[in-house]
């Protein structure tokens, strides 16, 4: 537990290092080089490093151990703080458009060429940053910092609208000069687009949506190599912050006295346990086999 929460916290601290260069390298580029594009992605980085700031947060909270208050622990903070990295997301994207429509309508002049290069450097480091962030996110079961890697990677998108549009405006000449404009009300929308896509699972688990059939059936398998263990019936997985918590039915010999019931309930609690990643409980109710009834 304590490795998952080192792992994660220097991930997040990764991110937040990594915004805070390019948030500067943005404002300067998009300062002096002419392009509201470069800007709204500076806008963009500034909210991540907040964003990331408060995932930061949010995993150390969320690895408190569970109390009188939090019976279930305190994992659930990591969906919530899910949700208002989403918010931070639209209301960057919501400014975005916003000065790229007032800047549709002001006569300005083209963005500089040298622009471009600074965004090549840009792109590469944020889908770089992005495949870093996502494959830890995945190893940890963190929606948090899946939401964290899809910054980076919606980072590195309005990026390439960014180069796309100033390409337009440095090559096409005279005319083109809002291209860089539109570019940025391009990304407004992408970022838009990317918020379902990290809001929606993180709604899942906290709804306790039945997200994790593989799981459940690996489970049903290895739960017959407890001894005493004849079927199983019902098994709910449920999500809570990285770790799981499994609600399984196990099925045993009617005869079989209460003491030995509760006996074969803990030897399957430890097995799963034991042979699982990333179960923090186990709730085993026993069921008499029955062969009136198909289990």
């Amino acid at each position: 537990m304590a490795d998952q929460k080192n792992k994660a916290e220097k991930t997040v601290y990764f991110s937040i290092f990594g915004s805070l260069i390019l948030a500067i390298v943005k404002w300067l580029a998009g300062f002096f080089g002419h392009s509201y594009a470069l800007i709204a992605d500076a806008i963009e980085s500034t909210t991540d490093i907040f964003s990331s700031i408060l995932v930061l947060l949010g995993i150390k909270y969320s690895q408190r151990p569970a109390d009188e208050n939090h019976p279930y622990g305190h994992g659930r903070i990591e969906p919530l703080i899910t949700f208002i990295v989403v918010l931070f997301l639209v209301i960057s994207a919501t400014i975005i458009a916003h000065q790229s429509i007032i800047n549709l309508r002001t006569p300005h002049e083209a963005p500089k060429s040298w622009t471009l290069y600074v965004l090549g450097v840009i792109i590469i480091w944020k889908e770089i940053s992005y495949h870093i962030v996502m494959r830890r996110a995945k190893a940890l079961n963190s929606t948090s910092l899946k939401a964290d890697a899809w910054h980076h990677r919606s980072d590195a998108i309005t990026s390439v609208a960014a180069f796309i549009g100033i390409s337009f405006a440095i090559y096409l000449g005279p005319g083109y000069e809002y291209a860089d404009d539109w570019a940025a009300l391009f990304a407004s929308g992408f970022i838009i687009y990317n918020c379902y896509h990290i809001f929606r699972p993180a709604l899942g688990e906290i709804m306790d949506e039945n997200l994790y059939e593989d799981m459940v059936e690996d489970i049903r398998i290895k739960s017959l190599d407890v001894q005493g263990v004849l079927a199983t019936d019902k098994c709910f997985v449920r999500k809570i912050g990285m770790d799981f918590i499994i609600d399984i039915h196990a099925v045993v010999n009617p005869t079989l006295s209460v003491k030995e019931g509760h006996d074969i309930a803990h030897a399957l609690k430890d097995h799963l346990m034991h042979t699982l990643k990333n179960i923090s409980n186990v709730f085993v109710h026993i069921e008499p086999f029955d062969e009136t009834k198909k289990v």
